[in-house]
């Protein structure tokens, strides 16, 4: 690009141009500002007494880190500052009630896949921002429709912003000498068609018939019934494989599947799978359960697990079909009378 905008000039171009503009602006800035803090300790991790050592569970039952709390006390520290009515995190048990009359509540996941650290993998911060309703609580409850912003922060070689804002994605990198996100890509659309899928293959035996299906055509390629033979990728950080389809294309797949706390799926519906779901429909691809369109769904409990399949149109899509010829029932079975292209399709 000719010009350099940053992130700052980017939000006082958008925010006339939606409702509660300036207020959504101010809430970017304050995640922006403390991811900035949180790359560099991230960056210096060990040399800041940062160990990655486990420091018990969070809310939901999974293991928390020192980067975490770390994490959580940074971005709560930011949006205490900025017109927020209420907070959810994957590191809180309970919302939190921060300024009752402001007009916006924010869904966060502080420090998504700090469990990669110590393999020095990419990880990040994941956001999702909405108005807030008459009753604060019942706001996060609603379907991921009412979100009006949403987005995250890939803390790698690079720090990168992905913003969904305004129903266009932009993407902005971090330049280390200013400490200011500069804008790099803008509008940028998700390829419609990339022969590419995620998803961790050593799980097979505990997926789904539908899944199974799905990924048994993909690496069947030109000897079965695709028209392209698919390469696999699997970095098990879900915001390294959102970036990447969003550069290249592709689906991702974290379905649901048989073991005992998967069976609801695994990513939570509002601080992973709703901005996520956002951020792709935003650059014109697509995010489902399988069976549901994940904007759809509105949340029963704040830490709510659901699968999440999104990425180009067509994955997608061909992905649901294969859920829409398999009876609910029949999800677990490898049986071709119940295939896709079984006896009854």
């Amino acid at each position: 690009m000719d010009e350099r905008v940053t992130l700052r000039s980017h939000l006082d171009r958008a925010a006339p141009l939606m409702p509660q503009g300036t207020a959504v602006a101010e809430v970017i800035a304050a995640l922006a500002a403390a991811s900035v803090e949180l790359a560099a300790l991230i960056a210096d991790g060990p040399l800041v007494g940062i160990t990655g050592q486990s420091g018990g569970v969070n809310a939901d039952g999974d293991q928390q880190k020192d980067i975490d709390v770390a994490a959580d006390e940074m971005m709560r520290r930011a949006l205490r500052h900025a017109p927020v009515a209420a907070l959810v995190s994957e590191e809180a048990a309970l919302p939190e009630t921060l300024d009752p009359a402001a007009p916006l509540c924010v869904a966060i996941d502080p420090l998504d896949g700090s469990s990669n650290l110590e393999n020095n993998i990419s990880v990040g911060t994941i956001f999702s921002i909405r108005p807030r309703g008459n009753d604060i609580l019942s706001t996060f409850f609603e379907p991921g429709t009412a979100q009006c912003a949403a987005g995250f922060v890939v803390y790698g070689p690079q720090t990168t912003l992905v913003l969904a804002l305004n129903r266009q994605v932009d993407i902005f990198i971090l330049d280390r000498r200013s400490q200011q996100f500069i804008l790099v890509k803008q509008g940028v659309k998700v390829r419609s068609d990339t022969p590419e899928f995620a998803i961790n293959a050593s799980n097979r035996r505990h997926w789904h018939g539908p899944v199974r299906a799905y990924i048994d055509e993909c690496l069947a390629g030109t000897n079965g019934d695709r028209d392209a033979d698919f390469n696999m990728r699997w970095i098990g950080s879900l915001v390294a494989e959102a970036l990447r389809i969003l550069v290249r294309g592709g689906v991702f797949l974290y379905p649901a599947d048989a073991r005992p706390g998967y069976r609801e799926g695994r990513l939570r519906l509002l601080y992973e799978a709703h901005p996520m779901a956002l951020v792709m429909e935003w650059a014109g691809g697509s995010a489902s359960t399988g069976r549901r369109r994940i904007l759809e769904l509105g949340a029963k409990t704040p830490h709510q697990r659901v699968p999440l399949i999104m990425g180009s149109v067509r994955g997608v899509r061909d992905v649901a079909a294969i859920h829409e010829g398999i009876e609910p029932m029949f999800d677990n079975s490898d049986a071709p009378l119940f295939a896709r292209r079984g006896l009854f399709r």
